[in-house]
């Protein structure tokens, strides 16, 4: 395992003890995460945006429309937040000041970079089809000319990052624990449901194996 050292601005400061700055763990997090929130600010007003992602090596990679707002202020290296966040459980305490979540989450500062090379280009589409069902870049029609040129590819490097996990049972107050009342968790797990074919699906296709048995990466 790798640790990524924290710098003054990913530094855990509040619960330090849930802090992880181990790329390992950073990447399966955000390897197992399906949306991120990028924070940017634009004229003095802050955004928070969900989007999709894929990550290559030490690189995350975003990608939409080339007119987006977004991409084209953030092609442009201003600053921005990216978070991940995945949430275990419910930890439900005696005292509702206590309940809280189990969760793992990883935020990346930096500046995105804008990507105009083709062959990248195509690296990072196929790691944001790969990441949704493994194998389905290779069944589905690569992008054309036209499509790269309509989407914009924004490379976050993931050089300034650390992660806070909370596992575990509530953390009730001492007096709190003789109450009649329950405590403990509510696991949470995504669980997918059956396959939905496309009402123009043509007759006699069938539900490829990797998506009859996916699941979520953990």
């Amino acid at each position: 395992m790798t640790s990524s050292a924290p710098t003054a601005r990913t530094r855990v400061i509040r619960e330090p003890q849930r802090a992880v700055y181990d790329r390992d763990l950073i990447n399966a997090i955000l390897d197992e995460g399906f949306v991120c929130h990028i924070g940017f600010v634009v004229d003095g007003q802050p955004y928070a945006i969900p989007t999709s992602y894929g990550r290559v090596g030490d690189n995350l990679y975003v990608h939409g429309s080339a007119a987006s707002r977004m991409l084209k202020q953030l092609g442009a290296t201003v600053p921005i937040c990216v978070t991940v966040t995945l949430v275990d459980g419910l930890a439900i305490a005696r005292s509702v000041f206590n309940h809280s979540m189990n969760y793992r989450s990883v935020v990346i500062l930096g500046a995105a970079v804008l990507i105009d090379q083709p062959d990248e280009k195509l690296v990072a589409l196929r790691s944001l089809s790969e990441r949704l069902v493994p194998g389905r870049w290779e069944q589905s029609r690569p992008p054309n000319d036209q499509e790269l040129k309509a989407t914009s590819i924004l490379r976050v490097p993931l050089t300034e990052c650390s992660a806070k996990v909370r596992t575990g049972p509530p953390e009730d107050n001492p007096e709190d624990l003789a109450l009649d009342v329950w405590a403990g968790v509510i696991p949470l797990n995504l669980v997918p449901g059956g396959p939905i074919p496309d009402p123009q699906l043509r007759p006699g296709i069938a539900v490829p194996d990797n998506v009859t048995n996916w699941r979520p990466k953990r």
